[in-house]
């Protein structure tokens, strides 16, 4: 089954063709980071506006790289959950419109389906049951996989999630949109005990739940009193900030793994390809005896690949979505997934 997924639930545009959920054929995403950084984070209307710009270029490099047309597609899958409700319906109606026009099935794919999905365009993805860590800058939650179709969100985060307390950490400390990845560079030669950092929620026996709202006051009282450093110092911040946010996930990770039983961990969503966190995740795997599954660093930022995998296990299914689908722009994982 050839399905051509469509992803535009924050500030980048991607169209993807993929066979039976796993062989993509092509994968296309067209960024907006230059029209969001003078703004420091992503401004809705302006990656509304620019969604409308790229959304047809980019399904139409999806079909070229594929070297296939709309006639050879077997279905249409789409992001319509979470996310901000003005990109969202870019993506959907261009959905909606194929659809309609080539009379192929379409359904909507919840953006974090979408991302536990990344891992099957690997060739070694993990078995099932497996547990997932979805950290992204939207998300951060403990999710149960049974199956495609069984999915059971064990815990969330209570405020801020792991990437946001990083996108807004690094405006605090000036350095630029989108900051989690610069943090991560200026970390590796900081050093992660420089600052004491608070680690919200962590001494939880058995909660699968975080918050990282506090971290980020504290890293604004610590500026407010120091001022923004440069140099060693700065790295040392940002190692320390930084560690702060992983040694919380890893630990949380480490504890729920045991509890359920689980010995496959796949950890998922675009902090999944922070250098610390991976390297924090194998040492914790190889001391508790799990193994840990990580996409590419592609694949763990928003694509459409991942969309279309997704997708591809609803279709098989038999789920078919009207031409009524709507955007949601906030909605929990379904335990149907």
């Amino acid at each position: 089954m050839r399905v051509l997924g469509l992803e535009s639930s924050c500030d980048e545009t991607a169209a993807a063709i993929v066979d039976d959920g796993k062989f993509v054929r092509s994968d296309v995403v067209a960024s907006q980071h230059e029209v969001h950084a003078r703004y420091g984070g992503v401004v809705p209307e302006l990656a509304s506006r620019a969604h409308v710009v790229n959304v047809v270029p980019v399904v139409q490099a999806a079909l070229d790289r594929a070297s296939c047309t709309l006639a050879e597609i077997d279905g249409i899958a789409v992001t319509n959950a979470p996310g901000l409700v003005g990109a969202l319906l870019v993506g959907l109606q261009t959905a909606k419109a194929i659809a309609w026009v080539t009379k192929k099935p379409l359904v909507g794919v919840h953006h974090l389906e979408g991302h536990l999905s990344a891992i099957y365009l690997e060739p070694d993805p993990p078995p099932m049951p497996h547990l997932a860590l979805v950290v992204s800058g939207g998300h951060t939650s403990l999710v149960r996989v049974n199956d495609h179709a069984q999915v059971i969100e064990l815990g969330a985060t209570r405020d801020d999630a792991a990437g946001e307390a990083f996108d807004k950490g690094a405006k605090l400390l000036g350095l630029g949109y989108p900051g989690g990845a610069v943090i991560d560079r200026l970390a590796r030669t900081g050093d992660p005990k420089a600052v004491a950092f608070p680690r919200a929620m962590a001494a939880a026996s058995t909660g699968a739940e975080f918050s990282f709202s506090g971290l980020k006051t504290a890293l604004l009282h610590h500026v407010r009193a120091h001022g923004v450093p440069d140099g060693q110092a700065l790295a040392d911040l940002c190692a320390s900030y930084q560690a702060a946010i992983v040694e919380v996930l890893v630990r949380k990770t480490r504890r729920i793994a045991r509890r359920e039983g689980l010995g496959h961990v796949q950890v998922c969503g675009g902090v999944a390809a922070n250098h610390a966190l991976r390297v924090a995740l194998a040492a914790a795997g190889a001391e508790d005896e799990f193994r840990v599954y990580v996409p590419p660093p592609a694949r763990c930022t928003d694509n459409a690949a991942m969309i279309a995998a997704a997708g591809y296990h609803r279709l098989i299914r038999g789920e078919r979505a009207g031409l009524d689908l709507d955007a949601v722009p906030s909605s929990p994982l379904p335990r149907g997934a």
